[in-house]
């Protein structure tokens, strides 16, 4: 079973789950709904609407990158989200810190949310680095601050560790980069990253229903051993955003399938490039949730060991501690800075 096989089938099976959505123009600036507004669920308390932003389909070798850019002073924030979600896992975070007058970009990966999901390209954290250049590219970036969430840190580190002038520091929020002792990869996740597996899960996943089921599961597990406040936020927030990123025509589920199955060599080439980051001097801090079971706080711990002098602030917060406590993270991503 070949990366491609697993592509195909389970975007086959997540667009059955609702109809296409609509295109956007090319740049254009506007006052856009909060995340409740996209996905039917409560914000966070205390928390604005999202602010004014601008718009961008960034090229990227004949195809877009979708991006949002809001106004305000450097370095900027760039936005780095995980997989299977998209850049809305950070429209509660996104307030505090414009409101704090910083300038922030936040953009969807290749094959997510509303970036091109062209056919036949080669998903993978690769091609996520590929993206993240070419926005602050476009951009002109000059001064940046990444902010990554889940497999978002690879294209983060990678980033830094080539282009570490522009960086003016790293924000490392339930993220991976290498091995580390405690990591747990979701079960998901999981079906596709191993070779074993891979046939039994795109057996499931080209199935409509199973796919939903899959989806239902993952959920679930996510919410054992946290508290109902964070459950409210899986169940009201991140549930209905990665549901419309597969439902969405055509789907995210290409790219999630192609970039699980890269997990395992990606993490093994950056086993061979994790000694460099003590070298950087790069000014690092982590922010965790400390009851995600998955990207837990032995990772964290992992992680913050590579770092010379990073800061770990663990929070009250699960998977997502961006959606829990955003104005605690916007705290700590304003510090110093």
């Amino acid at each position: 079973m070949n990366r491609r096989e697993i592509v195909s089938g389970i975007g086959a099976a997540a667009a059955w789950l609702v109809a296409p959505s609509s295109t956007r123009a090319m740049v254009k600036k506007h006052q856009p709904e909060n995340l409740s507004g996209g996905v039917g669920a409560s914000q966070a308390k205390g928390s604005e609407s999202i602010p004014p932003f601008v718009e961008h389909r960034v090229p990227r070798d004949g195809h877009f990158v979708y991006a949002r850019e809001y106004g305000g002073k450097g370095p900027t924030f760039v936005l780095l989200h995980g997989y299977p979600d998209n850049l809305h896992i950070y429209d509660l975070l996104i307030p505090v810190v414009v409101a704090a007058g910083r300038h922030v970009v936040a953009f969807d990966f290749l094959g997510f949310g509303a970036s091109e999901k062209p056919a036949g390209v080669d998903y993978g954290f690769k091609q996520q680095l590929g993206d993240l250049h070419a926005v602050a590219d476009f951009l002109k970036l000059d001064s940046i601050v990444p902010v990554a969430h889940d497999a978002g840190g690879v294209a983060a580190i990678n980033f830094t560790l080539s282009k570490p002038k522009l960086i003016a520091g790293l924000v490392l929020l339930n993220t991976f980069y290498a091995d580390a002792p405690t990591l747990r990869i979701p079960e998901l996740i999981e079906l596709f990253s191993l070779p074993q597996t891979r046939a039994f899960g795109l057996a499931m996943a080209s199935d409509p229903k199973q796919l939903a089921f899959l989806l239902r599961f993952q959920q679930l597990q996510f919410e054992i051993g946290v508290s109902q406040a964070q459950i409210n936020v899986i169940d009201k927030l991140v549930q209905p955003l990665i549901f419309n990123n597969f439902a969405q025509h055509p789907s995210a589920g290409p790219a999630f399938a192609a970039l699980a199955a890269d997990l395992r060599p990606q993490i093994a080439a950056n086993n061979q490039e994790v000694s460099k980051l003590a070298e950087l001097g790069i000014p690092t801090t982590i922010v965790w949730g400390k009851s995600d079971a998955y990207l837990n706080v032995g990772v964290a711990q992992n992680l913050a060991g590579h770092f010379e002098g990073a800061s770990v602030h663990l929070l009250d917060a699960g998977h997502w501690p961006q959606l829990d406590l955003p104005e605690d993270v916007g705290r700590y991503l304003l510090a110093e800075r």
